[in-house]
């Protein structure tokens, strides 16, 4: 009766038990009222919601208003190997945090065994009783232990495998965002490429064109060999322009079919131009990021799995009490083994309980408790980085979106000059009023220009997926 009210006892002490974890408190980071590059407000079709970073996110994808993107985005959240490995990372942390919890609960164990023994020949206090016979002990118990949870060991082990675990959710979908990010960017990429070689592709057939041109001239008598030479020249340059373009092409093609889990001579895009403008995105507040990045995420649950090991490092420091039992049968011989006299039980010393108390460890568990406590300074300032560099990654993607947004409109301005400029010097060699090196010349910057408005556009689109996903993605 004694030794089940002990039991009792120390079973409500453990419930009652306090964590010697040190209370949670999530560093402070100076975060400014808005941010420094953002453009004036727009209207746009970006819906914001309530930032929460554990919300399933949107398919933020869908505004960009492209069929072939979608399909794209969503083949690679099913099929890209890197996804598929952070998802079994996320579960291991999930086996983890079951195999923590299993301590709160008794463990029990069934043993059973044999053996073949020689009674000693001298008995203390009895002398020598000559020769005894080898006998034989057969036995099955049943053994349980538990361990008193008075001081939060199993308690804080418990949460910080939940807080890895929490974590490694948060990475696995930052790793998503990710993934939707490049399959986005370098999609629109392969569309500027498509555009850039429409430009060069319509330059190369002028070219040729001129170059017929200029030889019908030239068998004429018109012209010199010079004027020729320099038109074939250009024509060169403009088909070594275009092969560039399609080896680039073919690169971004096959990193895409990496990114959606294919081999790369399975894939294949259809060509077709990039046109339009991207979406305008509102940036938000500064302080929405701390709750919709999930790399933010992640962190502040890697700082909260550090202190919940403090925790368990300072436990070690105080009694471990477990409370052990065994039941079963043991006999000499098999036969009886199961008989009602077979029966034997015991339970641990001390009334129940078995407690150790750590006197001397060589320095052992301040070692240990310095090491959690450093690991936590560490996570910290982890945390503190994560958050500056989400800030940086917002202000890279609002001044590209805001530089870019100028080039746009002079780089168009440069088109109409440099066109105008190539159709004047034509005109003028038309009329032998110029040589040909200075049809070449404006005709060479028609078509930089040219290029470089389509690039511009390019740059729009993938500084726009940038800014997205620094924000964190989208609800």
């Amino acid at each position: 009766m004694k030794s089940r009210k002990l039991i009792v006892t120390c079973i409500g002490l453990a419930l009652a038990g306090c964590s010697l974890a040190p209370p949670l408190e999530t560093p402070v980071v100076d975060m400014p009222a808005a941010y420094k590059e953002a453009l004036p407000p727009v209207e746009g079709n970006w819906q914001e919601a309530a930032p929460a970073d554990g919300v399933t996110r949107g398919e933020w994808w869908a505004i960009f208003g492209d069929p072939v993107l979608s399909a794209l985005v969503t083949e690679a959240g099913t099929a890209n190997q890197d996804l598929l490995a952070a998802a079994e990372r996320v579960e291991q942390s999930r086996t983890l945090v079951r195999s923590a919890e299993a301590e709160r609960l008794p463990r029990v164990d069934l043993g059973t065994g044999a053996a073949r023994a020689q009674p000693p020949g001298v008995v203390p206090g009895f002398g020598g009783i000559g020769g005894l016979p080898p006998y034989e002990l057969y036995q099955a118990k049943l053994s349980a232990s538990y361990e008193v949870d008075l001081f939060g060991r199993v308690r804080d082990s418990v949460r910080a495998s939940e807080a890895d675990l929490a974590a490694q959710q948060a990475l696995y979908e930052s790793l998503k965002l990710t993934l939707q990010a490049d399959v986005a960017r370098t999609y629109f990429l392969a569309r500027q490429l498509d555009a850039e070689r429409e430009v060069v592709g319509e330059a190369v057939r002028l070219r040729e064109e001129r170059v017929r041109i200029l030889e019908r001239r030239l068998a004429a008598g018109d012209i010199g060999e010079l004027d020729l030479a320099r038109a074939r020249a250009e024509l060169a340059n403009a088909r070594t322009d275009a092969l560039s373009l399609e080896r680039a092409r073919g690169q971004y093609e096959h990193a895409l079919a990496t990114l959606l889990g294919r081999p790369a001579a399975a894939f294949t895009l259809a060509p077709l131009p990039l046109a339009g403008v991207p979406p305008a995105v509102p940036a938000g507040l500064p302080s929405q990021l701390l709750e919709r990045r999930p790399d933010i995420a992640a962190a502040e649950r890697r700082l909260a799995a550090s202190n919940s090991r403090i925790g368990v490092a300072k436990a070690a420091f105080y009694p471990l009490i477990n409370l052990t039992a065994d039941a079963g049968v043991a006999a000499s011989d098999i036969g009886d083994l199961f008989e009602w006299s077979a029966r034997t039980w015991t339970l641990g010393p001390l009334g129940a309980a078995l407690m150790t108390l750590p006197v001397f460890d060589g320095g052992r568990n301040e070692a240990n408790l310095a090491r959690a406590e450093s690991a936590l300074r560490e996570e910290t300032a982890a945390y503190r980085q994560t958050v500056l560099g989400a800030l940086a990654e917002v202000e890279d993607a609002l001044i590209g979106l805001r530089t870019l947004a100028g080039q746009s409109g002079t780089v168009g301005d440069t088109q109409q000059a440099a066109k105008r400029a190539a159709d004047i010097a034509q005109q003028r060699y038309d009329a032998g009023a110029t040589g040909y090196l200075d049809v070449v010349d404006a005709q060479r910057e028609a078509l930089n220009a040219d290029r470089l408005a389509v690039q511009v556009g390019g740059a729009r689109f993938a500084a726009t997926v940038a800014l997205i996903k620094s924000l964190g993605g989208g609800w």
